[in-house]
C-alpha cells in the first residue's frame, strides 16, 4: 500500500524535475540590435527521446520546438520563422540552446525551456533583459526647397541609450569630393564653429527636440550649392548608426530672377544709351544720355552684385566686384568729361588725384583685416579712418594746387611740391607695400612682415635730403639708391608670389586678379599723365569698351554663374573676380598705354617746333626791325596753336 502511495505522488508532481535538472543563463541577456544572440538551455547528463519547446511566457508564442528527433519549423510562430534555430548536432549532447537572428526591440522579453523526457520534464528561463539598439532614420523621400527659404533634414534616433548619453552626432554633405561638416553636435554640446564656412550661421538643431531623440537639422537661406545627399550620423555605446537625406533644389527664387533681370536691364541700358548717345547731336541731350550711359548700367550691376552676395555669401567677391562698379563710372568721365563747367573742374581734380587708386585699396585691405585680425573693431576703424583721410588729402592738394601755385613764392611752392610728393608716396608706395606684407602675414603669421611697410616713407625721406655734394648727401643718395632698387625687388617678389598663387590649385585665382589690378592702378597713379586722356587716340573705342563692353562682359559672366548654379548646383568659374578684374585692367592698362604714347607724341611736337624756332641763324637788327620780327613770331605763334586746335578738333571728329 505505501508503495502505490508514492507511485502516485511521482506522478501527480507536475514539472518537477526527477532524474535531470534544466539550466539556463546566470542572469539576463543583453544583446545587439539586428545582431544574433544564444539563449542558454542544457542538461548536464544527455538525454534519450527528448521533446523541447521554447515559447515566450508573456503570450505563450512558440518560439521553436524540436520532437522526434528533429526540428520542427512549420510549428513555429510566423514572428520567428527562419529567426531561431536549435544546434541539431548539439542536442544529442544536451545541448539544448536556440540561436535567435536578426534581433529586434519586439524580442525583448522572458522565454522558457522546457524539455521533456520519457515521463520527465523539466524547464528554466531565460530573459532578453534589453535590446542594444541605435537606429537613424531620415526621410524615405527626397526634401525640395527653393533658394532662400527654410527647409528641415530630418533625423530620428531610436536606442536603448537615453539621448543625453549619446556621445557624438553629426551632419556631413556627401555628395563631394570628401565630405563637408555641416554641423557637430558632441557631449550634449552644439559646436557651431566647426561648421564649414559655407553653412557656418545657416544651421541649427532643434534644441527642443534633442531629448526626445530628434536630432534633425534646420538649414536657413538654402542656396543652389547646398543640393545634394546629407548623412546624419550617430555614435552612442560602441554603437553607430546613420541616415541619409537628399536635398533637391525647385528652381529660382526671387532673388535670382531679380539678379537676371538686373543683368538684363544693365546690358541693354547700356547698349541703348550707347547708341542714342552716338547719334544725338544735341548737347543737353547729350550730357543726359552721358549721365545715363555712366550710371545706369554701373548702379545696376551694384544691385545685381549686392543680390548676389546675399545668395552666394562671397564677402571678397562682392567687395571687389561693388568697388569696380561704384569706381567704374570716374574712369570714363576721364575719357570723356562733362560739358558743364563746375562738375567738370571737380571731375578733373579726381582724376588727376586718381582717388580711385586709395579707394579700392581701402576697401580690399579692409576686408583683409577683418578676415585675418582678431581686434577687428580696433584695427578696421583705424585703417579705414587712416586711409579715408589720405584719400581727403589727396583731393584737396589737388583743388588747391592752382591757387597756391599762382599766389605763393618760390619757397611756398617748393614746400607744397614736398608735401604733395609725401601724400602721394603715403597712398601710392605705401599701399604696395602694405599688400605685400598683408599677402605675406596671411601665410606666415609673423608681425615682423610689416617691417616692409617702412620703405616707402624711408625711400621719400632720404628722397628731401641725399642730393647733395657733402659725404653725409652723398651717403644718403647710395642708400636712396639702395632702397629704391629694394622696392623695384619688392614689386618683383609680389609677382613672383602671385604667380606661385596661381600655380597651387587650391588657392584662389580671385585674390591674384584683385592684385594684379591694383598694380595696373598704382603704376596707372604715378604715370604723371591725366592731362592727356581727353586727347587720346581711339577715345570713342576705348569709351565703347568702357561704357558698354565691361558691362556686357561682366553681366554675361554674372548670369551665366547664375545658371550653371541653377542647373548644375557649380559654378563655372567659382568666382567672378576671375573676369571682372582682367577687363577692368585691360580698359586701365589701355588707357594707361595710350595716354604715354599721346604725352610723348606732344612732347616731340613741342621739340620739333622749338627746333624750328631757334634754327634761324641770328643777326643784327634795329628796333624797327626787332618789332616787326616780335609781331610776325606773334602771328606764328597765333597761327600754330590756331592749327594744334583744329587738329585736336579733327582727331575728336574722327574718335
Amino acid at each position: 500500500m505505501f508503495f502505490h502511495c508514492v507511485l502516485m505522488l511521482i506522478f501527480v508532481i507536475s514539472d518537477d524535475t526527477l532524474g535531470f535538472k534544466v539550466r539556463g543563463p546566470s542572469g539576463p541577456l543583453f544583446v545587439p540590435l539586428r545582431g544574433s544572440a544564444i539563449l542558454p538551455c542544457y542538461v548536464e547528463t544527455p538525454l534519450e527521446k527528448v521533446k523541447v519547446v521554447w515559447k515566450r511566457t508573456d503570450s505563450e508564442t512558440l518560439v521553436h520546438l524540436y520532437q522526434d528527433g528533429e526540428s520542427r519549423p512549420e510549428e513555429q510562430h510566423k514572428d520567428y520563422q527562419h529567426r531561431a534555430h536549435f544546434f541539431t548536432d548539439q542536442i544529442q549532447h544536451g545541448n539544448f540552446s536556440l540561436r535567435l537572428d536578426d534581433l529586434t526591440a519586439e524580442d525583448k522579453g522572458v522565454y522558457r525551456c522546457k524539455v521533456y523526457s520519457q515521463q520527465l520534464a523539466d524547464k528554466t528561463l531565460v530573459e532578453i533583459k534589453d535590446v542594444e539598439r541605435l537606429l537613424a532614420s531620415g526621410s524615405d523621400r527626397s526634401v525640395s526647397s527653393y533658394d532662400g527659404e527654410e527647409v528641415t533634414l530630418n533625423c530620428s534616433v531610436d536606442s536603448h541609450i537615453t539621448p543625453e548619453h549619446i556621445e557624438e552626432v553629426s551632419w556631413k554633405k556627401t555628395d563631394e569630393d570628401e565630405d563637408i561638416l555641416v554641423l557637430l553636435f558632441q557631449n550634449n554640446k552644439t559646436l557651431s564653429d566647426s561648421s564649414h564656412e559655407r553653412y557656418r550661421d545657416r544651421v541649427e538643431l532643434f534644441t527642443a527636440e534633442i531629448p526626445k531623440g530628434n536630432f534633425s537639422l534646420r538649414l536657413k537661406s538654402v542656396r543652389t550649392e547646398d543640393k545634394g545627399v546629407y548623412m546624419c550620423q550617430v555614435f552612442a555605446g560602441g554603437l553607430s548608426a546613420n541616415a541619409t537625406v537628399e536635398l533637391e533644389r525647385l528652381g529660382f527664387s526671387w532673388l535670382h530672377i531679380t539678379v537676371l533681370i538686373l543683368c538684363i536691364v544693365a546690358s541693354g541700358s547700356a547698349l541703348l544709351s550707347w547708341l542714342v548717345y552716338s547719334t544725338t547731336g544735341n548737347t543737353d541731350r547729350r550730357l543726359c544720355l552721358q549721365f545715363c550711359l555712366f550710371l545706369c548700367p554701373a548702379i545696376t550691376m551694384l544691385l545685381a552684385s549686392i543680390i548676389w552676395s546675399v545668395i552666394e555669401g562671397s564677402l571678397y567677391e562682392t567687395v571687389s566686384c561693388c568697388m569696380l562698379y561704384v569706381l567704374g563710372p570716374l574712369r570714363l568721365f576721364w575719357v570723356k568729361p562733362l560739358a558743364t563747367a563746375l562738375p567738370d573742374k571737380i571731375l578733373k581734380y579726381i582724376m588727376i588725384s586718381h582717388v580711385d587708386h586709395p579707394a579700392f585699396m581701402a576697401a580690399m585691405y579692409s576686408v583683409l583685416l577683418a578676415e585675418h585680425f582678431p581686434n577687428i573693431s580696433t584695427v578696421f576703424s583705424s585703417s579705414s579712418f587712416g586711409l579715408l583721410v589720405l584719400m581727403c588729402l589727396l583731393f584737396i592738394t589737388q583743388l588747391a594746387k592752382e591757387k597756391v601755385m599762382s599766389c605763393s613764392g618760390e619757397s611756398s611752392r617748393k614746400m607744397f611740391s614736398k608735401d604733395q610728393q609725401f601724400v602721394g608716396t603715403c597712398g601710392f608706395s605705401g599701399l604696395p607695400s602694405l599688400q605685400l606684407a598683408l599677402l605675406l602675414y596671411t601665410h606666415f603669421a609673423s608681425g615682423a612682415v610689416f617691417i616692409i611697410t617702412a620703405l616707402p616713407a624711408l625711400h621719400w625721406l632720404l628722397y628731401l635730403f641725399c642730393f647733395g655734394r657733402t659725404a653725409v648727401q652723398r651717403s644718403l643718395h647710395c642708400l636712396y639708391i639702395i632702397i629704391w632698387l629694394m622696392m623695384i625687388v619688392m614689386s618683383g617678389v609680389m609677382g613672383c608670389f602671385y604667380i606661385m598663387l596661381l600655380r597651387n590649385e587650391k588657392v584662389d585665382a580671385g585674390p591674384v586678379c584683385v592684385a594684379g589690378f591694383v598694380q595696373a592702378l598704382w603704376v596707372l597713379a604715378f604715370s604723371e599723365v591725366p592731362d592727356y586722356y581727353e586727347k587720346l587716340q581711339m577715345r570713342k573705342i576705348l569709351l565703347l569698351y568702357g561704357s558698354a563692353g565691361l558691362v556686357l562682359v561682366n553681366s554675361a559672366a554674372l548670369m551665366t554663374e547664375l545658371i550653371m548654379k541653377a542647373v548644375h548646383g557649380v559654378r563655372l568659374l567659382g568666382d567672378l573676380r576671375i573676369v571682372v578684374l582682367p577687363s577692368e585692367w585691360l580698359f586701365t592698362v589701355t588707357l594707361l598705354v595710350l595716354s604715354v604714347w599721346k604725352a610723348a607724341r606732344t612732347e616731340s611736337q613741342k621739340a620739333s617746333h622749338m627746333s624750328t624756332d631757334n634754327g634761324t641763324p641770328g643777326t643784327t637788327h634795329t628796333s624797327i626791325d626787332m618789332t616787326q620780327k616780335t609781331g610776325e613770331s606773334h602771328e606764328m605763334e597765333t597761327l600754330r596753336n590756331v592749327a594744334e586746335n583744329n587738329e585736336d578738333h579733327q582727331e575728336e571728329e574722327i574718335n
